[in-house]
């Protein structure tokens, strides 16, 4: 069980609900709220079919579908994650292109690559080898549902205090990706650290 709830939070905290509401922050504020929940479902359906196929297959769809070793795919996210990280912690843009609220397959577009990803597919690939298929996508299945539902539930305090205090949401904005900045680029980090150990354990 203790297995099960650290695969759940670390899904949580890769998806990190705080900064993807900084990369969704286009449409959080262009599109209604019932829009945007049904949205954010079709997006979450969509990574947790992709999710499920990692959890299933393992590292085997590495080697012998797409011909890349799992600690390989391990490190370039890790060094994604860096750079993602350290673009927050200067302030110098945003590490992604926001979401167009006008593109006509807007759910595809936040499930790649805003929430699948290196680290979230490398914790799937991870989740189901430790915990089997049934339970690590039982795993996989809450921690997307507490993330994209407090980025639904984020769109509602926006919708209700963006009318009153305008300037607090720009000032979350801002605080929201210094501090997710720190634990992004600690995780990018212990990422990469990861994966060489994993490489060195098979040479």
């Amino acid at each position: 069980m203790e297995m099960f709830g650290q695969s759940l939070l670390l899904i949580f905290v890769l998806l990190n609900p705080f900064i993807m509401s900084v990369y969704l922050l286009s449409l959080i504020k262009e599109v209604e709220f019932v829009q945007f929940a049904r949205i954010m479902i079709r997006a979450g359906l969509i990574s947790f079919v992709v999710f499920f196929l990692f959890a299933w297959l393992g590292e085997v769809i590495f080697d012998n579908v797409l011909q890349v070793r799992f600690p390989a795919f391990m490190i370039f996210g890790g060094i994604t994650f860096l750079i993602i990280g350290v673009r927050l912690i200067l302030g110098i843009g945003p590490p992604m292109s926001s979401i167009n609220p006008n593109s006509t397959e807007i759910a595809g577009a936040i499930a790649m690559p805003f929430i699948v990803g290196p680290g979230t597919i490398s914790a799937s690939v991870i989740a189901g080898t430790q915990l089997g298929l049934m339970m690590s996508c039982l795993a996989i299945a809450c921690g997307l549902a507490c993330a994209l539902g407090s980025i639904i539930v984020f769109k509602k305090v926006h919708d209700f205090v963006q009318t009153r205090k305008e300037r607090y949401v720009e000032r979350y904005v801002e605080i929201a990706g210094r501090i997710t900045a720190l634990f992004t680029g600690s995780f990018a980090v212990d990422m990469i650290l990861k994966g060489i150990e994993r490489w060195l354990a098979v040479i």
